[in-house]
């Protein structure tokens, strides 16, 4: 599963990238502190947003691979 973020003054960024094998692996400039993943099997995830401020505001995606 990919987290990506959308804003009018950066474009699209991946935040992070999660499985059910490995540990999530964050994008630089993101870290779990901000950006809570959890993820319980395959079909299911869930980014939580922490502390949210204006710089925050933007448009969020999930994506799925089955790779």
């Amino acid at each position: 599963m990919y987290w990506y973020q959308q804003s009018p003054r950066n474009g699209l960024k991946l935040i992070v990238s999660s499985s059910t094998w490995s540990d999530n692996s964050y994008e630089d400039g993101y870290s779990e502190a901000k950006f809570e993943v959890t993820r319980q099997n395959t079909g299911y995830s869930l980014m939580t947003i922490k502390n949210v401020t204006a710089q925050d505001e933007a448009t969020y995606f999930c994506a799925a691979s089955d790779r």
